[in-house]
C-alpha cells in the first residue's frame, strides 16, 4: 500500500505500517498527496520570487541567523553554506543510534508536517525524504541530546546531514552501515543535494523524534491492552478466582468508561468458566495443605492483584485513549518555526512562534510511560503468587514439574519480571517537569520531550515482555493442574488463549530449560496477536 501525505489525516496505524514491515517483510510506501505537492510548490515559488533577495525584511531562518543572531542577517550569496552550517551546528547527537523503525517514522512524519504547507521548504527536498525512505535508506541517527526544544535539533540535524549526503554522516542501506554518500549511490541515487532558504531550517526545527517515538510507544501500548486482560483471566483461573468483582452492577457504581470496558472484556473471555467455581476450588491442588475431600474455605473475595484488575487495567485504556488523541494531533501538525501563512491577498506571510516546543509530547509520554508501568506492575503480582503455592491455593511451587532441587521451576523467570517492574519505576519518574535552559538562555524553558519518549518506549517494551511472561506462566499453571482439574473447563476465551499458547510453546513437563527460548516466543505471541485473534475468534472482538 501507498500511504498519501497531506499534512492532515496521517494516523497512528499507517505510520506504522511505513516505519515496520509486515510479516512478509515489506514496508508500506510513503508520497505526496497531488494537491500537498501543489500546495507546497506554489508556496515555495512565491517565496524564491519574493523574498529571496537582500533588501527583504528580516524574517527568522530564511535571511537571519538562529537562536541569538536572529537580528544578523544572512546574505542570497551566503545561502547555500548557511543551510550547511545550520545542519552541522546542530548535528550534536550522542549514544547509540535509533532503531530502523524510528527513524523511518520520524523521515515519514517530518515530510507529512511539510505537507501540511506551513514551512515553505522546496518540494525536491521533501520527495528526497520520501524517496530515500521508499528506498530504505536509513540515517544513523544517535538517540540523546535533544531537549524537545526547539524541537529535536540534534537527531533531526544527523538525519538531514545524511539526507544531503554530508561526508561526516553514516547510513544503514540493505543491512550495511556505510557512509551516507556511498549508500545512496548505491540506491541509485545523485549524493548531492544543495538545500534552499529554511530548508535546513524546516528539516530539524520541530519534536518530530520525540512524535516518533510517541507514535510507535502508542500503537504498542494499544496492542498491549488486550493481551493483558487475557493474561489475568488466564491467572485468575489457575488460582480459581472469584468473578463477582466484574460484575456490571459493579461497575456502574463507578461509572468509569476504561474500568467498565475492561470487566466486559473479563467476563467475555471467561465466558462459561467451571475453574472459578466452589467446587473447582474443593479440589486438592498439589501443594495445598488440605486433606482429600476437605472442602476449601470460601473465598468471598480475592486480593487485589486479581480483584482490582478493572480498575488499575482501566486507567491505562483510558491514558492511551488521551495519548492517541495528542499523537494524532501532531502527527498532522506543523512544528517548525517561523510558519507561513496565505494571506489572503495572492502572498504570503511569515509568522514566528513556537511549534517547535515538545511540552504535548513530553507530558503525554509521561502519562503513557506511568499508565503502562502500573500495568506491567499488576502484571508481576500475579506472576508472585503463581509461583508461591501459599497464595496460589496450591499451584506447584515454582510450576515445576520434575524433580525439587534438581529443578528450579519458573521462580526465575518471575524474578526478570520484577526487575523489569523496578526498571519501569525508575523510568516513569516524569522528564517533562525538568527544565534546563540552553544556547544562552534564548531556550529558557525546554520540554524533554525526547527523553521522555525513549522512557515511554522502553517501558511499553518492558511490560510487553511482562505480560508475555503472565501468559507463559499462568499458561503452564494451567497445565500443570489440568489433569486433576479437567472436570471444571476454563472460559471459552481462556481454552483458545491456551490452544494459540500451546501451538507455539510445549509446556516444561521435564524440568528446567532455556526459559529465555520460551520467553522470546511468548513475546513474539504478544506482538503478532496471536492470543487475542485466536480469542476473538472464540468469543468476539474485544474492546
Amino acid at each position: 500500500m501507498t500511504v498519501k501525505l497531506d499534512g492532515a489525516t496521517l494516523r497512528i496505524e499507517a505510520a506504522v505500517r511505513v516505519a515496520r514491515p509486515d510479516a512478509q517483510g515489506n514496508y508500506a510506501q510513503a508520497a505526496l498527496a497531488p494537491e500537498a505537492r501543489e500546495r507546497i510548490a506554489a508556496t515555495r515559488d512565491y517565496i524564491d520570487r519574493t523574498w529571496m533577495h537582500d533588501d527583504a525584511p528580516l524574517m527568522y531562518a530564511f535571511n537571519t541567523g538562529v537562536g541569538l543572531f536572529k537580528d544578523q542577517r544572512v546574505l542570497i550569496e551566503d545561502m547555500a553554506a548557511y543551510q550547511r552550517k545550520t545542519v552541522y551546528a546542530h548535528a550534536t547527537g550522542v549514544g547509540e543510534a535509533f532503531s530502523e523503525d524510528v527513524t523511518r517514522a520520524m523521515m515519514l512524519l517530518r515530510a507529512n508536517a511539510f505537507a501540511s504547507n506551513y514551512s515553505g521548504p522546496r518540494v525536491e527536498l521533501v520527495e528526497r525524504l520520501l524517496a530515500f525512505l521508499n528506498a530504505g535508506l536509513h540515517p544513523v541517527i544517535p538517540q540523546k541530546g535533544s531537549v524537545g526544544a526547539s524541537g529535536d535539533l540534534a537527531p533531526l540535524a544527523h538525519m538531514a546531514g545524511a539526507v544531503c549526503g554530508f561526508d561526516e554522516a553514516e547510513m544503514i542501506y540493505r543491512g550495511k552501515l556505510m557512509p551516507a554518500r556511498e549508500a545512496i549511490q548505491a540506491a541509485g541515487f545523485d549524493p548531492d543535494f544543495d538545500l534552499g532558504a529554511k530548508d535546513a531550517s524546516a528539516l530539524i526545527n520541530g519534536s518530530t523524534t520525540s512524535l516518533a517515538l510517541g507514535a510507535l510507544a502508542t500503537h504498542d501500548a494499544r496492542r498491549l491492552l488486550k493481551q493483558a486482560d487475557i493474561a489475568m483471566c488466564l491467572s485468575l483461573e489457575a488460582m480459581r478466582g472469584e468473578l463477582a468483582a466484574f460484575d456490571p452492577r459493579v461497575h456502574k457504581a463507578r461509572p468509569h468508561p476504561g474500568q467498565a470496558r475492561v470487566a466486559r472484556n473479563l467476563l467475555r473471555i471467561l465466558e462459561g468458566t467451571k475453574r472459578c467455581s466452589q467446587a473447582a476450588r474443593d479440589v486438592v491442588f498439589p501443594d495445598e495443605p488440605r486433606q482429600p475431600g476437605q472442602p476449601a474455605a470460601p473465598r468471598v473475595q480475592d486480593v487485589y492483584s486479581l480483584r482490582c484488575t478493572p480498575q488499575v487495567h482501566g486507567p491505562a485504556v483510558e491514558a492511551i485513549e488521551y495519548v492517541e488523541r495528542i499523537v494524532g494531533t501532531e502527527m498532522n501538525s506543523a512544528t517548525d518555526n517561523p510558519l507561513i501563512f496565505d494571506d489572503g491577498e495572492g502572498g504570503y506571510v511569515s509568522i514566528s512562534g513556537g511549534h517547535f516546543h515538545g511540552q504535548y509530547m513530553a507530558q503525554a509520554m509521561d502519562f503513557l510511560a506511568i499508565a503502562m508501568a502500573d500495568l506491567g506492575a499488576i502484571s508481576e503480582r500475579r506472576l508472585a503468587r503463581l509461583i508461591d503455592p501459599t497464595m496460589s491455593y496450591g499451584l506447584p511451587r515454582n510450576l515445576l514439574a520434575g524433580k525439587r532441587g534438581l529443578n528450579t521451576g519458573f521462580a526465575t523467570v518471575q524474578c526478570s519480571m520484577s526487575a523489569l517492574v523496578m526498571e519501569n519505576r525508575g523510568l516513569a519518574t516524569p522528564g517533562s517537569v525538568d527544565s534546563v535552559p540552553g544556547k544562552s538562555n534564548a531556550e529558557d524553558h525546554v520540554s524533554n520531550s525526547t527523553w521522555s519518549g525513549r522512557k515511554a518506549r522502553t517501558i511499553v517494551e518492558n511490560v510487553e515482555q511482562i505480560v508475555a511472561g503472565e501468559l507463559l506462566m499462568a499458561a503452564q499453571a494451567l497445565t500443570l493442574v489440568e489433569p486433576i482439574a479437567k472436570d471444571h473447563p476454563l472460559g471459552k476465551g481462556s481454552r483458545a488463549a491456551m490452544e494459540a499458547i500451546r501451538a507455539v510453546i510445549p509446556p516444561a513437563l521435564d524440568g528446567d530449560r532455556w526459559y529465555a527460548t520460551e520467553m522470546r516466543q511468548a513475546l513474539d505471541l504478544v506482538r503478532s496477536g496471536a492470543v487475542v485473534a485466536a480469542v476473538e475468534s472464540a468469543v468476539g472482538e474485544l474492546e
